[in-house]
C-alpha cells in the first residue's frame, strides 16, 4: 500500500491559537484519500506577524523548518499572509510551496473582477502592497484596509466579526470590491459567517493554498 502524502502547514507566529483556528478551517481538506494534513506552529516565532521586522524574523525561520522537515513533507504552505520565506523556501526543496497571500488572491482573481483585503492592522498595509505589487497584480486590488486588531485580538469573536463587517462593507461598498479576502490565518473562523452577511464571496487564504496544494499533489505536479 502506498504511503498517504502529506501537507505540512507552518503558521510562521507562535500563536498556538491561531494555529488551531486554521486547523480547524482546514477540515473539508481531509477525506479518506486525500493527504495528510498536519499544521504546525513555529514556536521560535513572534507572537504576531504585524511588522516587516516580524516578517523578516519568521521568514529565516520558515526557510528553516522546511529545511529539517523535508523529507516529511511533500508540500508545503506558508501560513501568514505576507509570505515570509517563499522564496527562499523554494530554493531550499523541491517540494512545492504555497504561500496563502499569493494562493488567496489568485483565488480571489477566478471569483471576481476585483479584490479587497482585511488586514489586521494599519502597519500590514504597506507590505501587503509592495507583495501584491511584485505580484503584478495592483491593478485588480480594491482596497486593504485594516480592522485594528491585532493577532492575539482575533480570539475576540464579537469584536473581531464586527469590525470585519464593518471594514468588509467599506471594502464593498465605497471601494468596488467584488470579492473579500481574510488577511491572517487567525481570521479563518469568520469566513462563512462573513460571507453569509456581506453576501460576496470571503476567501480564507489558508483554505485557498491547502486546496492548492492538495490539488498538485493528487494531479502529481
Amino acid at each position: 500500500m502506498t504511503a498517504a502524502r502529506k501537507i505540512i502547514v507552518i503558521n510562521p507566529n507562535s500563536n498556538a491559537g491561531v494555529t488551531e483556528s486554521m486547523d480547524m478551517a482546514l477540515e473539508p481538506f481531509r477525506f479518506d484519500s486525500g493527504p495528510i494534513i498536519k499544521s504546525v506552529t513555529n514556536s521560535d516565532g513572534p507572537s504576531g506577524i504585524e511588522s516587516q521586522q516580524d516578517a523578516d524574523c519568521a521568514a529565516i525561520q520558515v526557510v528553516d523548518m522546511i529545511k529539517r522537515r523535508d523529507e516529511e513533507a511533500d508540500a508545503f504552505v506558508i501560513a501568514c499572509f505576507s509570505d515570509p520565506g517563499i522564496y527562499g523556501a523554494r530554493e531550499v526543496t523541491q517540494k512545492p510551496v504555497f504561500g496563502i497571500a499569493e494562493s488567496g488572491i489568485l483565488t480571489a482573481l477566478s471569483l471576481g473582477n476585483s479584490f479587497g483585503i482585511l488586514a489586521i492592522l494599519d502597519t500590514s498595509i504597506p507590505r501587503h502592497i509592495r507583495y501584491i505589487r511584485s505580484l503584478g497584480l495592483e491593478k485588480r486590488l480594491a482596497g486593504d484596509l485594516a480592522i485594528g486588531l491585532g493577532v492575539a485580538e482575533l480570539s475576540d469573536d464579537k469584536k473581531t466579526f464586527y469590525r470585519l463587517q464593518e471594514v468588509g462593507k467599506v471594502l464593498r461598498d465605497n471601494r468596488g470590491a467584488s470579492v473579500l479576502i481574510l488577511g491572517c490565518a487567525g481570521m479563518a473562523r469568520y469566513r462563512q459567517r462573513l460571507q453569509e452577511s456581506l453576501e460576496i464571496p470571503v476567501v480564507d487564504p489558508s483554505q485557498a493554498a491547502v486546496s492548492m496544494a492538495v490539488s498538485a499533489l493528487l494531479l502529481d505536479y
